[in-house]
């Protein structure tokens, strides 16, 4: 059996770093998420159906992939979020028998605002996450 290759201290060091930077930014994402009404996952579902790649589209399938959730569980966040007018079912003009996820124009106003709070909060953090993942990278065997 081969011996684990020795990790330097300085990484475990970034690691914990940028583990630490990335449930800090975690907890203030959701926190800003429930002071709105939403769950956090409700929250990421909206940030996930706006901000998805050109070329891929929000189906249920892809939100559930995106979200890392179950396709059963990608329904009922759908369900919820539609019940409170953010989200609405539409049917897909190039393929009728699929059905994709859009934001109504409440979703989307709700959805920028958040944003625009997440983003404000990311400039002050990402930095210490940079820096993190500069030492990870600058440290990794050729």
């Amino acid at each position: 059996m081969q011996q684990p290759e020795q990790i330097a201290l300085e990484d475990y060091q970034a690691l914990a770093e940028f583990r630490y930077q990335l449930r800090r930014f975690i907890h203030f994402s959701e926190r800003k998420a429930r002071l709105v009404g939403l769950e956090p996952q409700q929250h990421q579902l909206l940030l996930t159906v706006k901000g998805l790649p050109v070329g891929r589209k929000a189906t249920i399938g892809e939100i559930a992939e995106r979200l890392q959730i179950q396709h059963h569980s990608a329904v009922e966040l759908v369900d919820r979020l539609a019940e409170h007018h953010l989200v609405e079912r539409k049917r897909d003009e190039e393929d009728h028998r699929r059905v994709l996820v859009c934001l109504t124009n409440q979703g989307e106003e709700l959805l920028q605002r958040l944003s625009s709070t997440m983003l404000a909060e990311l400039y002050t953090t990402a930095p210490a996450l940079v820096e993190a993942l500069s030492v990870l990278l600058h440290s990794r065997p050729s």
